[in-house]
């Protein structure tokens, strides 16, 4: 049920990408900027918040199984280990170059891999700590960490570019290339080391183990909607009444991402434990698209960014007879806006019709994929 889930959150998160890519608006305002959004684009980004938390919290579940199969601490630590480092040299490469079609221009932009690999690192040095005490700790740093936000400036002068990697992002100037951490460390890691926790409820009876999803993640989705009325602690930014009803919920659901505040993380992993409830229910057969997606989570990533591109340029060649404009990075991520076309972009419904296609066109080739890697015990397939 796990590779469920995740599959789940693949197949939302290339909604966002194609939309990075081709929606009109997404070259001119943010989906969160409550002055510009309509509700229709803000849950369009909105239901893809659940992607991040989901492949931290199921990566940590999924070290625990594997642990709780094999128990070998030092084989688990060497290989989270190893596998961070290489999603890290990944987002520095092979996401840069999708994303860009480009090494040399536009900003480095480390995000989900980036977290993701040294979050990893971090679980293979914390995964030898007693289980109660890590998920104590783990859960101190997902319910305190929004307590720097008062002091981030003063941190930030003192700490340098060190606090952007750990909690405040932004950008490392003046070198060149210029690095934007967009996934600052904390409390990232924790979510995974919390997943590494929660493993132990996935070894246990069926019946049980579905109580206590439905246990925590009610009680997760009911601290969101308390804190969030309080308005007072669990995100930088509190909401507001705004002009109709579905304007003041966007507010509402306008939770920090960047990093993700307790708001956030409570809002998304609730509700997520509460789905997982529910996929635990169900009978997949193996060649299930949500199965078959969330057991290639890494060739899923990197093959929708690169088609995403292509397509992007496909479509640029058929509306405006050129895509060269596309073989340099978008303007959001450092790259010449006055290369692309006035107006250029399509509107909402042309995304979703795009994405479902490309969801489609990726399940042939995840489905090959994981025929490989399942037949075949080659050392390199594991790291993808």
């Amino acid at each position: 049920m796990i590779d469920a889930l995740r599959g789940c959150a693949m197949i939302i998160m290339a909604l966002d990408h194609l939309r990075d890519f081709i929606h009109a608006d997404a070259f001119l305002f943010s989906p969160e900027n409550l002055a510009r959004t309509t509700p229709f684009l803000f849950f369009t980004r909105w239901i893809t918040h659940f992607c991040a938390p989901v492949f931290m919290f199921s990566a940590g579940m999924s070290a625990f199984l594997v642990l709780h199969r094999h128990g070998d601490k030092a084989a688990l630590s060497r290989y989270l280990w190893k596998r961070g480092l290489w999603l890290i040299v990944l987002e520095l490469i092979a996401v840069r170059l999708a994303f860009a079609f480009s090494l040399t221009e536009g900003l480095v932009i480390l995000e989900v891999l980036w977290a993701l690999g040294w979050s990893m690192m971090i679980l293979g040095g914390l995964c030898w700590l007693p289980l109660r005490l890590l998920a104590s700790l783990s859960i101190a740093v997902i319910f305190l960490h929004n307590a720097l936000d008062p002091v981030q400036g003063v941190l930030q002068r003192s700490l340098g570019w060190v606090w952007n990697v750990l909690h405040q992002p932004g950008v490392i100037p003046p070198q060149t290339p210029i690095f934007l951490l967009a996934y600052p460390l904390i409390p990232w890691f924790a979510v995974m080391s919390a997943g590494f926790c929660f493993g132990s409820v996935m070894v246990m009876e069926p019946a049980v183990r579905r109580q206590w999803m439905v246990r925590i993640g009610t009680a997760a989705t009911a601290g969101f909607l308390v804190l969030r009325t309080v308005n007072i602690y669990g995100n930088p930014a509190p909401w507001s009444s705004q002009g109709s009803g579905a304007m003041t919920v966007v507010s509402f659901l306008n939770v920090l991402k960047y990093p993700p505040s307790l708001d956030f993380l409570l809002m998304t992993l609730g509700p997520a434990l509460l789905v997982l409830s529910v996929l635990d229910r169900m009978k997949f057969r193996p060649s299930n698209p949500l199965l078959v997606f969330g057991r290639v989570p890494l060739f899923y990533f990197l093959l929708h960014l690169y088609l995403i591109h292509a397509l992007a340029v496909v479509l640029a060649i058929l509306r405006y007879g050129s895509g060269s404009f596309l073989f340099h990075p978008l303007p959001s991520m450092g790259g010449p806006a006055e290369l692309y076309p006035v107006g250029y972009g399509y509107p909402l419904w042309v995304v979703y019709v795009v994405w479902i296609g490309l969801v489609v066109a990726l399940y042939p080739a995840c489905l090959w994929f994981d025929g490989l890697k399942s037949t075949r015990k080659s050392w390199w397939l594991r790291y993808l």
